[in-house]
């Protein structure tokens, strides 16, 4: 048996050539590959040897060449395959192990160069792993290192029932594992190896694709993810989960790619769509905020410098609701902090850092997961991807204008500046509420909100019955323009004395004139923030 060893990443690859070798296996390699196995004391034969041709220009051509492509490719069980094989004295090759040119490490580097990037793109490698991949029936193919042992188990004709490590494996992943004959790999595992090798490449080539490209929405678009980790369930528990992790050389890794859990339970699928949506919220406000989330809305939120009264505020604004909710702020959790947030019943804490007396607090709670997490850099702009059946809807994030901070006033009244600080604040907590979606507030706090009805005077009613009297001398945010005057005139009765909203519809002079009657002040952004 042959076997072409051609690796960037060489981690395990001394011993995985060592055991190849003891097993009589000969070795062909490359470059930096070659010199290392040979310093690890393993025999190793360079790919000139095979191709009668030296490597060129800087090593971009060292395998393409029939003598390599010819071994991998040929079909065992063709006998005209093998007989030009024979004719062209060209030997087969059984195995190919092989990961590409570090072109992500490379791009993500600061300052890199064109030139220096377009060095790190393999050619010969993915072409290689194609052409064993291909021929998986006779090649095996590897470019994961930690396939490199459970290969050499089986090559060595170790039965999965004979070797602890691999009985210990879930069935499924024994079962792959089995084996036909002697020192050989069955089918159902080379083709499980050859279904990672095109993976691979394909995620090469789209973080090529993804650095070359100009276009925000271009013609044809990939999109690379690897899996983070699996999940017990889905959204219900008959529905299987993982968590996968958007790979683009484009953007830097955050959000919840960047999610470290400290304590608690195993993360959950739904733990995650509130610690999505709870980074959406905090993303938009500078100062010191709590939210508190909940089926991924905030039924609580609150923006003041001491983060202790900024969580007490939050919970004012649905303490029913909050129980067994998610709490998330923007700022580090101080022991202050952490005791307030001790006295009720939670599932899930996210923070970018906590103190050590607040860590040790909270997490002698063992059924609560206690997270952190970097805030997002508010100045990055990411696409906004949505499946829906047979496709993927893109758009550019939705994001809070300068002109938005400068809403018009279009009532008789101009708003106080108490007032027109809690409607900036209404206006921001709206954005990352369900449509339609109203918010009262005041002081910086949510109040209430009402959320996904299909009816905005619905939302609020609900807004309204949830503030309660807190509603009087309060302010109100709508995502979208008021289609009648029939929401703001509930709201005006209900204690609210400003209201800020796109405007934009037909009726809009109906909906001033309504503030106006009441001495209501009313602005307008010019802009809207569905969140379907």
């Amino acid at each position: 048996m042959r076997a072409i060893i051609s690796v960037s990443n060489k981690t395990g690859i001394a011993d995985f050539a060592r055991g190849l070798q003891e097993l009589g296996i000969e070795i062909f390699s490359t470059g930096g590959t070659k010199k290392s196995l040979e310093a690890a004391g393993i025999k190793v034969h360079s790919v000139s040897e095979l191709t009668g041709f030296p490597e060129i220009l800087d090593g971009r051509v060292k395998t393409l060449h029939p003598a390599v492509h010819g071994g991998i490719l040929a079909r065992r069980d063709l006998p005209q395959h093998l007989a030009e094989l024979s004719q062209n004295r060209i030997e087969l090759i059984d195995i190919v192990a092989v990961n590409l040119y570090p072109f992500v490490e490379t791009v993500s580097k600061a300052d890199v160069s064109l030139n220096e990037a377009l060095e790190n793109i393999d050619i010969g490698g993915p072409t290689m792993l194609r052409s064993a991949a291909k021929n998986f029936p006779s090649v095996l193919v590897i470019v994961d290192p930690k396939d490199y042992d459970p290969i050499l188990r089986l090559l060595r004709g170790v039965y999965p029932e004979q070797d602890s490590s691999v009985a210990s494996l879930p069935q499924n992943d024994r079962e792959r594992r089995t084996r036909s004959d002697k020192g050989d790999i069955d089918l159902k595992e080379r083709k499980r190896l050859a279904q990672k090798a095109f993976q691979h490449v394909a995620i090469y080539d789209t973080a090529i694709a993804q650095y070359l490209s100009e276009e925000t929405f271009p013609e044809e678009m990939t999109i690379a993810l690897k899996k983070g980790y699996s999940l017990r369930y889905g959204e219900n528990p008959h529905q299987q989960a993982a968590f996968y992790i958007e790979q683009n050389v484009k953007q830097r890794q955050e959000g919840l790619a960047s999610l470290i859990q400290l304590s608690g339970p195993e993360i959950s699928f739904n733990n995650l769509l509130d610690l999505d949506a709870a980074l959406n919220v905090l993303s938009d406000f500078a100062a010191p905020t709590v939210t508190i989330m909940k089926h991924n809305n905030s039924c609580g939120l609150a923006s003041h410098d001491d983060l202790a009264e900024a969580y007490r505020r939050a919970l004012t604004g649905d303490p029913v609701a909050a129980f067994g909710g998610v709490v998330a702020a923007n700022r580090a959790i101080d022991l202050s902090t952490a005791e307030e947030i001790d006295k009720t019943h939670y599932d899930a804490i996210m923070a970018p850092e906590y103190e050590k007396e607040a860590l040790e607090l909270l997490q002698s709670k063992k059924s609560l997961r206690l997270f952190k997490v970097p805030m997002p850099d508010l100045n990055k702009q990411h696409l906004d991807f949505r499946y829906v059946k047979g496709g993927f809807l893109v758009q550019s994030p939705d994001f809070l204008t300068e002109s938005e901070f400068q809403p018009r006033v279009v009532s008789n009244r101009t708003p106080t500046e108490e007032e027109l600080f809690d409607l900036l604040f209404a206006w921001k907590a709206a954005k990352s509420i369900k449509s339609n979606a109203i918010v009262i507030a005041k002081d910086n706090t949510l109040l209430g909100m009402g959320a996904g009805q299909p009816s905005r005077v619905v939302s609020v009613k609900l807004a309204l019955e949830r503030a309660g009297d807190r509603a009087k001398g309060s302010v109100l945010a709508s995502d979208a323009f008021f289609p009648f005057s029939d929401g703001p005139e509930l709201a005006i009765h209900g204690g609210v004395t400003a209201i800020i909203q796109p405007g934009g519809s037909v009726k809009d002079s109906e909906v001033i004139e309504i503030a106006n009657k009441h001495n209501v002040a009313m602005v307008f952004t010019g802009v809207r923030h569905f969140r379907h």
